[in-house]
């Protein structure tokens, strides 16, 4: 079954792809860190090797980078649908905020890709990919 998986993806990892110089990707992934008790999620930049070998998988550009992915097996999760996963498994409170599920898929993706297409203007842009604290290094593919 390795050999159907995306590279650096063990069977049941569930990955999260983010764009390492953009500072509110930068805090969504110290959110996962924060909240993901149970360490259910690994991270990824988009800027790593890791990352790019992953988004070249799934047919993804690596030079350009429009959304958040999240990896579960062979298959990929985008935009709200990458959330809503995420969501999903964080467990309460934050489980609550499926509800918003029941916003039609064009509408939550189109509000999605306003906020994408324009985060480095609102949020901000580091000159460089942020690296992982040591506490925290583990929660990375490239951790040990």
């Amino acid at each position: 079954m390795k050999n159907n998986l995306p590279p650096h993806i063990n069977q049941n990892d569930k990955v999260i792809l983010f764009d390492g110089v953009c500072k509110l990707c930068n805090v969504w992934s110290n959110f996962i860190i924060r909240f993901d008790k149970n360490h259910t999620f690994k991270l990824a930049s988009v800027q790593s090797k890791e990352g790019a070998e992953i988004l070249a998988h799934f047919n993804y550009p690596i030079d350009t980078f429009e959304t958040m992915l999240v990896i579960h097996n062979n298959q990929s999760y985008e935009k709200t649908d990458a959330f809503f996963f995420v969501i999903k498994h964080l467990g309460l409170p934050w489980k609550l905020l499926l509800i918003f599920k029941i916003i039609p898929k064009p509408i939550r993706n189109w509000i999605y890709d306003r906020i994408a297409l324009n985060r480095y203007k609102i949020f901000g842009k580091y000159d460089y990919c942020t690296l992982p604290t040591p506490d925290h290094n583990k929660r990375f593919l490239d951790g040990k």
